[in-house]
């Protein structure tokens, strides 16, 4: 068994899988104790490091939880086989074991070995040794808390520092372009760490790379500047003078007699033509203005998705700023994304250079010599060098021009988080248009009347449209080409899913072009998660629902997601942290792209979905109603995911329900529309903990699908369980009559399937329902047959919810002492702080028995405390229904 903390917090077992820790608070809280082994660790110090915010009143419940759980895991993997013990120890925990089954204790060891006095090969392989047992940033998947934080950030000063040692081992073995590429690395990782930027500048130059270790100087220098508005330290300015005493090669070979003395200065003018019809974008333009104001050498990055208007914006902003640059622009399409390959910069330099007036005789042949030649030429110019449809970083920065004078505006479907780590590039990041700049650029092609007759489907045409400036500009090109056609008319087209990528589409311009040249573009990783995405039932996912789609797990499904944003292929839409996976969401037409490639995709990967969300719903309810029986068993064939996410507490669990509602809404259908009925009618029925919460938002059309489905497989248990909660919402909703029809079905639909639990339920439902006609008698039996199979299947929870209803049900009749006995043994029955609602209206109708029976004090203590429980836990109609009872009370 093997416990790391050195990535993402994870306990591997003997086969090497790893074994499932849970939610975030159960991984901080392992990683707590590992990173204090065999020493006690205080219940406060670790609450402290489960909740980064103020902790709940029962953090110590939740607390305890945590502790059973992970003991119980450790134990069934056989962790004392191995010397592994979690213990308590006063108001304490300690996770006694062997420390070398720790990572970080096994990289310690490594460093201080690597530290002795040994060879520096030796050296260098423990070292490697060391650093190859970091799979990531070091306790990644925990609580964003102060002591992790903190713990976090020590061990990333001790693997700097044994980055740095391992630098210094190679370069005693004269090794300098290794130990170059190791700092390298860092280095870009941590732009403003000056020993690490020296060490770089000294291991470049030791390995005759003088001329990018100055380079490597003057970027840090830049974002020292920009960033923390200081000049660089000794430690750097000594590492400089350094590599300026080594000899620097000059920029450009010494003319030959038949060559100009000089090179001319010619003003070149590259930018193509202004943009027709541009509107709107006061917003971007005044960032790029802020982004390229003065700053020395400032490099202003405009990225978005495909067709969002990047190259109109780069072209409209160059133009109005003429007069900044008195030196000339240069522009270039690096056709990163397109059909023709990616232009080579020995290309663009020679493009550049022969703008810049260099006879094509004194053009250098190799890209170093082209490069250094332009930075040269480029030093003390005041000019503007846009480049256009950049893929990565890695193509732009031979493009830099050099000095820090001009400025450099570049474009890109990519974040380039790369130049804005190492160049201090400025994103300046472009979204979808607002809906009156729509109408403007719709007014600029079709004339300001047409659209001004028609306010209401240019609206909707642009919303169709996804405020997208391409498929804008080719609905555009269709209306101008028919001026008979309505606006509505084609609004009305483009509502029908089947045709609107094709409708978007004008001669070799369209958005499924553009879409596909940013997918193809792809690794193949992430290509094939976008194709698996076109499977997906609604608008956002999380990296558990990816995973599920794509067949792979939830930090590769991260990963791939990931990728996909930095293509604005799909933009994050929810926070990532401790109990949230984060959201990411599918404009429209990327959706429908999307789905027209799912024909590629795995085929299944829908089951795969569907089998996530019924998981992952069975673990939601579990949360929610802690006690409950599962409302079914997954049907054959369901295959459990790889990983299913984890609830912190019932609010997090119903609020996933919110969060998927029209996600499982379109899975419905998409298993309909698959004829798997058996996964279906559970997909809904797993919503019932959010049905009976909102119960009027309009479920009968769901549920009603849900009945279908079960009719059809022959499931008499799921006609039971549909035709119960039917009823429940269709008399919520008032609907007496339908609600009554469906209920007085469904105990006998269970009784005939065998299934206890689900005929109590109904009888409970229907018993509910005759109480509205009067018909109290009945009523009361059917509550005391409901609690009776409930009893005899030992279902704690159906008895408890059947006290709640007889308790409700004498004290409607005045029956006070026999609603106070069944009161009582529900609350008797729900001992666990978590079964919140039904304690709180047992103690409800617990404290209003007290009351009819002339124990009005001890009713009120009981009422307050009921709405003290629900105020604590968040159970508003709970809290309310208390306080309702006690403002009723005669005055004490």
């Amino acid at each position: 068994m093997e416990f790391r903390v050195l990535g993402t917090v994870a306990v591997a077992a003997e086969d090497g899988a790893f074994l499932a820790l849970g939610p975030a608070k159960r991984r901080s809280l392992l990683a707590m104790l590992l990173l204090r082994p065999n020493t006690a660790v205080s219940v406060d110090r670790l609450t402290e490091a489960l909740w980064d915010e103020e902790p709940p009143l029962h953090s110590r419940t939740v607390l305890q939880g945590h502790v059973s759980r992970l003991r119980a895991l450790l134990a069934e993997h056989d962790a004392q086989a191995y010397g592994i013990e979690l213990a308590t120890q006063g108001p304490a925990y300690v996770l006694r074991l062997p420390e070398t089954l720790i990572d970080a204790h096994r990289f310690e060891e490594l460093v201080t070995l690597a530290r002795g006095p040994r060879k520096p090969d030796d050296a260098v392989l423990m070292l490697r040794e060391a650093l190859a047992l970091w799979q990531g940033p070091a306790l990644t998947g925990t609580v964003a808390s102060p002591p992790l934080r903190a713990a976090s950030h020590a061990l990333e000063e001790l693997r700097i520092a044994a980055v740095e040692a391992l630098a210094d081992a190679y370069g005693e073995l004269g090794e300098h372009a290794r130990a170059a590429a190791v700092l390298r690395t860092e280095a870009v990782a941590h732009p403003l760490r000056e020993p690490l930027s020296a060490a770089l500048m000294l291991a470049l130059s030791r390995s005759g790379r003088q001329s990018d270790a100055l380079e490597w100087f003057h970027r840090t220098r830049r974002l020292l500047s920009d960033e923390l508005g200081v000049d660089p330290g000794p430690v750097l300015s000594d590492a400089y003078a350094t590599v300026l005493r080594a000899g620097v090669p000059a920029l450009t070979a010494a003319p030959s007699a038949d060559d100009d003395p000089e090179v001319p200065c010619a003003v070149p003018e590259l930018l193509p033509r202004r943009p027709r019809g541009f509107t709107g974008r006061r917003t971007e333009l005044t960032a790029l203005d802020l982004a390229t104001a003065g700053r020395f050498g400032a490099i202003a990055l405009v990225t978005g998705g495909a067709g969002v208007g990047k190259t109109a914006l780069a072209a409209h902003w160059a133009h109005e700023r003429r007069g900044d640059f008195p030196d000339g622009r240069l522009f270039a399409d690096l056709c990163g994304y397109s059909d023709t390959p990616a232009r080579h910069v020995t290309v663009v330099l020679r493009e550049f250079l022969l703008a810049l007036g260099v006879p094509v005789r004194r053009i250098p042949e190799t890209e170093a010599g082209m490069g250094a030649l332009y930075r040269s030429l480029t030093t003390d110019r005041r000019m503007l060098v846009v480049l256009d449809n950049a893929r990565d970083s890695e193509q732009v920065r031979p493009l830099l021009p050099g000095g820090d004078h001009s400025v450099t505006l570049v474009t890109s479907r990519d974040r380039l988080g790369g130049l804005v780590a190492t160049d201090a590039a400025r994103p300046v990041r472009l979204d979808e248009l607002p809906a009156a700049d729509c109408a403007a650029l719709l007014a600029a092609i079709l004339g300001a009347d047409r659209v001004a007759a028609e306010p209401e489907a240019a609206a909707r045409l642009a919303e169709l449209c996804d405020c997208l400036p391409l498929a804008l500009r080719v609905t555009a090109a269709r209306l101008a080409a028919h001026p008979q056609w309505t606006l509505a008319a084609l609004a009305d087209e483009l509502a029908d899913e089947q045709r609107r990528l094709g409708l978007l589409r004008v001669e070799d311009t369209g958005v499924a072009a553009a879409l596909r040249l940013t997918v193809q573009h792809l690794p193949e990783q992430a290509r094939r998660m976008f194709r698996a995405l076109g499977l997906h039932t609604g608008s956002e996912l999380d990296r558990y629902s990816a995973a599920a789609l794509a067949g792979c797990t939830p930090d590769q499904a991260a990963a791939a997601l990931e990728r996909l944003a930095a293509a604005h292929l799909v933009a994050e839409s929810g926070p990532r942290g401790p109990g949230h996976p984060g959201a990411y969401a599918l404009h429209d037409l990327v959706r429908l792209y999307a789905r027209a490639l799912a024909a590629e995709a795995d085929p299944d990967g829908l089951t795969r979905l569907l089998d996530h969300y019924l998981h992952t719903g069975l673990v939601a309810t579990a949360t929610a109603e802690p006690g409950s029986q599962p409302c079914f068993t997954p049907p054959p064939g369901a295959r459990r995911p790889a990983a299913v996410r984890e609830f912190e507490d019932r609010q997090a669990a119903l609020a996933w329900y919110e969060a998927e509602r029209a996600t499982l809404r379109g899975a419905v259908a998409a298993a309909i529309d698959a004829g798997m009925h058996e996964r279906a009618w559970r997909l809904v029925l797993l919503q019932w903990p959010l049905i009976l919460w909102r119960v009027r938002d309009g479920w009968v059309p769901l549920l009603e699908q849900a009945l279908r489905s079960a009719e059809l497989v022959h499931d008499l248990d799921a006609q039971s369980r549909t035709r119960a909660l039917l009823g429940w919402v269709l008399h919520e909703e008032g609907r007496f009559d339908e609600a009554l029809a469906q209920l007085e079905k469904a105990p006998d639909l269970a009784r005939r399937a065998g299934a206890v639990t689900s005929e109590a339920i109904a009888r409970m439902n229907l018993a509910l329902i005759l109480t509205q006609y009067g018909e109290a008698d009945r009523a009361g039996e059917l509550f005391a047959h409901a609690l009776a199979l409930a009893g005899q299947v030992r279902d704690r929870s159906t008895e408890m919810l059947a006290h709640q209803h007889l308790a409700r049900h004498f004290l409607s009749a005045g029956e006070h002492r026999t609603a106070l006995d069944h009161a009582r043994r529900g609350l008797e029955l729900g001992p666990s702080p978590e079964a919140i609602p039904r304690r709180v209206l047992l103690r409800t109708s617990y404290g209003e028995a007290l009351a009819g029976l002339g124990q009005v004090e001890q009713a009120r203590r009981e009422l307050t405390d009921a709405a003290r429980e629900a105020d604590d836990h968040g159970y508003e109609e709970g809290a309310t229904a208390a306080r309702a009872s006690l403002a009723a009370l005669p005055p004490g």
